[in-house]
């Protein structure tokens, strides 16, 4: 029988993201709009489009031999799954994402402890009810299908504790940032008993591989050059690279080609001081993937 992997691909605000890295990683995916099981040009992979709320359960359940979702909804299900890589989306982006307490700007809720015997509206149920007992707070966690933040404007509840990046929405809102329950990032998990099949594993660590190497080159651009010797050292101190730049003799005598990788907002600085120093057949070029 042909050996297979099951792998869960998120539906929902995940999926565009998922899906752009995939291709990026060399995969091809295709999927009609009301279709759950997507296409890859991979006849090893068996893929199927679930929500990331759902994803580490199955994972976790042996339905699914690998997924991908949030870190979040891995604690929030408690999950019993092999954590294979991290796979931050917004590489570029300083903030992490998190959830939060959030009440109304005027709420008398100042602290944690004022929560205590209130009512709060979340996505995140478990982890806020666990997060709650841990530090002796009893209050009413209820389950928000959606429009969070209106619920606390409307007094349906006291406070909410939702999914942020920035603050930006909530603060639109006028709400006010009480703490912070967790912090969360995209992961590739795997079943357990999966992770023990020499075959499985050996195929999600490819994928993990070609993932990370997709988001290693997020924001990362090639450069060659061609420098006469006598300018090489004076290029050199201006070039970064990931570890050196690659030199290499052309058949022109006394003439480098410079080959080095970089972080693309480095070089609309970069290439007028490179043609200063003597510089030649510049060329900047995309990466799809970069491994360490």
């Amino acid at each position: 029988m042909k050996k297979m992997l099951k792998l869960g691909l998120p539906k929902g605000s995940l999926q565009e993201s998922t899906f752009r890295l995939f291709e990026k990683a060399g995969f091809r995916i295709s999927v009609s709009s009301r279709s759950y099981f997507p296409h890859i040009d991979d006849p090893e992979i068996d893929p199927v489009l679930l929500r990331a709320q759902e994803m580490a359960r199955y994972v976790q359940e042996g339905i699914l031999d690998c997924g991908i979702t949030g870190y979040d909804w891995i604690l929030e299900n408690e999950a019993d799954v092999v954590e294979i890589c991290d796979l931050e989306y917004a590489k570029q982006s300083k903030t992490k994402v998190r959830w939060v307490i959030a009440v109304d700007n005027d709420s008398e809720i100042q602290k944690v402890d004022d929560l205590q015997g209130k009512r709060i509206a979340t996505e995140l149920v478990g982890v806020v009810k666990r997060y709650l007992a841990e530090r002796g707070i009893s209050a009413d966690v209820e389950f928000s299908w959606g429009a969070t933040e209106v619920k606390v404007k409307t007094g349906l509840v006291d406070a909410i504790v939702d999914l942020t990046e920035t603050g930006r929405s909530l603060r639109a809102n006028n709400l006010r940032i009480v703490e912070t329950v967790c912090y969360s990032t995209t992961k590739f998990i795997a079943n357990k008993q999966a992770w023990q099949d020499p075959w499985k594993k050996d195929k999600m660590e490819q994928i993990a591989l070609l993932l990370k190497g997709a988001l290693e080159s997020e924001g990362k651009v090639g450069l060659k050059l061609n420098i006469h010797k006598d300018n090489l050292d004076k290029v050199l101190e201006v070039l970064p690279a990931l570890n050196e730049p690659t030199i290499s003799h052309l058949s022109k005598q006394d003439w480098f080609a410079v080959e080095t990788v970089l972080e693309e907002n480095q070089v609309k600085r970069l290439i007028p001081e490179l043609k200063k120093r003597g510089a030649e057949g510049i060329i900047e070029y995309g990466l799809n993937k970069v491994i360490r």
